[in-house]
């Protein structure tokens, strides 16, 4: 496919226009061409990238592929949160694994509308909507251009990652050079160079995470980004990984019986959602576990239950776990209401409250098994 890119405006006279000609030896900034050949059916492609400094004609390029109607700019209602305004017509779950899939996992934040969401937030809830929409040819301008570099690796890394699962065409715009190991795109066309390159020979870079052992002292930094506002476990060992010392995500483990343990309050920090962290460092400090690498010395199966419906997703795929519970609503009220008067009357005190459980919850439940093993 061959484009071509023509512009032109008006070639200007005045005093400092005159001036600028003068001192820079420029005859004129009228024109603008750029001509390019992009070798794009001799082998199927899902992800092609067009990078290259501003000013150097990625957009025009962008527009003359597949015309504007393909360059994607969906409009966002202001009276909605995002979870209702990604396609109203679609699945509940297609939606949240759109979300989850770039990384925008915290659930707070799918209700609130597309207009209070941070920079981040709307480029990866961007990302969400395309995918879940999935149109057959798009193109994204701009991209990772308005967030910092740390959300952008991160989120192309999973956008790329979701989208070839779908069976469409995605053409990333894109200044930013640092997007492509991530990226791993079918084709790159360079504007700087004029340079096509069909795929992309460098590996995505390595992630090295640091686990450790710690108390609370790190949870108020992860609190604002879990979905429950709950009192620290009893008795809990708290875990928290890192990268190059920056706090990426946290769990807290407690012990149900002598041989059993329960892990919760898992928590990704919002720049390192959709880099597969999370998972894999849910499944490191289990094993531990598992092992007997606890301050009990004893080996102990984990439970893990979620509400969460893209990581219930991941950890029915996963070979290391087993669903065990599934439930729709909580606890019975009464019978939590009844404990609470005997513990008061235990106490000497009278007040009771009013019982928690019966409301709507569909809490599922896991127990990890470990990597399976060769008979």
């Amino acid at each position: 496919m061959k484009i071509a890119v023509h512009h032109r405006c008006d070639d200007f006279s005045s005093y400092r226009a005159a001036r600028v000609k003068s001192l820079f030896n420029v005859d004129s900034g009228a024109n603008f061409q750029l001509e390019a050949e992009l070798d794009l059916d001799s082998a199927p492609w899902q992800i092609g990238v067009i990078v290259g400094p501003s000013g150097s004609g990625k957009t025009s390029m962008g527009r003359a592929l597949w015309g504007q109607q393909a360059l994607y700019a969906p409009a966002w209602p202001q009276d909605l949160p995002i979870i209702d305004a990604i396609t109203p017509e679609g699945r509940f779950d297609d939606v949240t694994a759109a979300l989850s899939s770039v990384g925008l996992g915290s659930v707070p934040t799918w209700l609130r509308p597309f207009g209070v969401l941070s920079n981040g937030e709307q480029f990866r809830a961007n990302l969400a909507r395309l995918i879940a929409e999935a149109p057959g040819q798009a193109v994204l301008d701009e991209f990772s251009s308005v967030v910092d570099r740390q959300i952008a690796r991160i989120g192309a890394g999973a956008f790329a990652k979701a989208w070839r699962r779908t069976s469409c065409q995605a053409v990333l715009l894109s200044c930013h050079y640092d997007i492509l190991d991530w990226v791993q795109p079918d084709w790159v066309f360079d504007t700087a160079t004029g340079q096509f390159q069909r795929g992309w020979l460098r590996r995505r870079p390595r992630i090295d995470v640091d686990l450790w052992q710690c108390g609370w002292e790190h949870w108020p930094a992860f609190e604002p980004h879990h979905y429950l506002k709950l009192p620290h476990m009893i008795a809990a060992t708290n875990y928290v990984a890192t990268v190059d010392g920056q706090l990426v995500a946290h769990l807290a483990v407690s012990t149900r019986s002598r041989t059993e343990a329960r892990a919760c309050r898992l928590v990704v920090m919002p720049e390192w959602q959709g880099a597969g962290v999370g998972l894999r460092f849910l499944d490191a400090v289990c094993e531990l576990w598992r092992v007997g690498a606890n301050r009990y010395g004893r080996p102990m199966l984990t439970l893990f239950h979620t509400s969460h419906p893209g990581l219930a997703s991941a950890l029915r795929r996963s070979p290391k776990w087993t669903q065990v519970s599934a439930k729709l609503v909580g606890e019975s009220k009464q019978r939590s209401l009844a404990s609470m008067r005997r513990s008061s009357e235990r106490n000497g005190t009278s007040a009771t409250g009013a019982g928690y459980g019966g409301h709507f919850r569909a809490v599922q439940g896991f127990r990890y098994l470990g990597a399976p093993s060769c008979e």
